[in-house]
């Protein structure tokens, strides 16, 4: 079938709309009409060529909500009609890393399919196997989350990444408790979604970071205490001990920077806990002080909150479509496929918390 796409061309070329072809679903396969998708950082990272393990041309788009066509041979969890959120990491529920308890990188994360888009015969390649910047894509039935009907698709694409991140972040991988002290820096979406988890958990003092002064309103909207701009500072592990002088127990960053990787490690307490929420451009490097280590401090990453996506994105719109998360807030703007260019350059200037493209 003839579908419309956005298809980055080339690193930091604009982005295009194209009419492409789109092969049927096959074994195991799903054909989604997209409703929304949302604009992710991972995808301009993508764009900027600071992911070189994606190559050109590809539809990038990994946040997406829509409804089921069709289903090819052998799918048992899902039939026309129902109401999907896409999933860049898949859960199987089979293989041994799904059914160890230990991780949430299930093993078809290492078995994309080949993609399902082509113009002129030749292939173009699907972002995270969804492209959900094309208004239909076909994706196995692992990376699709099936949701309730009533939940608004242009919040609900977002908590298939963004959201789940977060959340999972502070309650699945860092397991924020009662009582603790938080820093987060980086409140964009996924940090205010950090923030909203450590909420949750019973944190007692939560420090929102971000350089963009606009971003303290929201934050303390969210659940923030304590707001620094590090702009205004001149060492933000020292800003962030005058509020906490032994220490946070957990801090997380969420940009993707190396340098504030080890701030946020070293602004724990002795026994503190630094998660990696953010991703770093290819190549990027992480050193640490041995010494950081020896009083028992701990560094985690956390690839979408380490939580098991089929299972866990359902629960997270039953929370927000019963007022447990909010999230109408994070949402900014809503745009038309046209205006997909406008939607990153607002990202890259930190007008947008989170854009999301609506198709007709």
């Amino acid at each position: 079938m003839k579908v419309q796409a956005v298809v980055a061309t080339a690193v930091n070329a604009p982005l295009q709309v194209m009419t492409l072809d789109l092969a049927p679903p096959g074994e195991g396969e799903v054909l989604v009409k997209m409703h929304a998708a949302g604009l992710c950082h991972s995808d301009l990272s993508v764009l900027e060529g600071k992911l070189p393990q994606f190559q050109f041309p590809i539809i990038l788009g990994h946040e997406g909500a829509g409804v089921v066509v069709a289903c090819g041979p052998g799918v048992t969890s899902l039939k026309p009609g129902d109401h999907v959120v896409p999933l860049s990491v898949p859960e199987c529920r089979v293989c041994a890393s799904c059914i160890s308890g230990k991780t949430n990188v299930c093993e078809e994360m290492r078995k994309a399919p080949p993609s399902p888009f082509s113009l002129d015969g030749k292939r173009v390649n699907a972002f995270c196997s969804l492209a959900t910047f094309a208004d239909h894509s076909v994706i196995t039935e692992s990376r699709l989350a099936k949701i309730r009907p009533d939940a608004p698709d242009d919040i609900a694409c977002y908590i298939g990444c963004g959201v789940i991140t977060g959340v999972g972040a502070a309650l699945r991988t860092a397991k924020v408790e009662p009582g603790s002290t938080v820093a987060i820096v980086g409140m964009g979406g996924i940090g205010l979604c950090v923030l909203q988890g450590a909420r949750i958990a019973g944190a007692t003092r939560i420090i929102a970071i971000d350089r963009n002064a606009a971003r303290e309103a929201i934050s303390r909207d969210y659940g923030a205490t304590h707001f620094i701009n590090p702009a205004n500072v001149g060492d933000l592990g020292a800003a962030i001990r005058e509020i906490v002088p032994a220490g946070v127990d957990f801090a997380f960053e969420c940009v993707g920077n190396a340098a504030l990787m080890r701030t946020m490690l070293e602004a724990t307490s002795a026994s503190g806990m630094g998660v990696s929420v953010g991703i770093p451009g290819g190549g990027a490097q992480v050193t640490f002080d041995p010494s950081t280590f020896m009083t028992g401090r701990s560094w985690k990453g956390s690839l979408l909150g380490g939580e098991k996506t089929r299972t866990t994105v359902p629960r997270l719109v039953d929370w927000y479509c019963d007022g447990f998360l909010k999230l109408d807030e994070l949402v900014t703007h809503r745009l038309q496929p046209e205006q997909i260019n406008h939607g990153f350059a607002m990202m890259k200037s930190g007008e947008a918390i989170r854009s999301v493209i609506l198709y007709p």
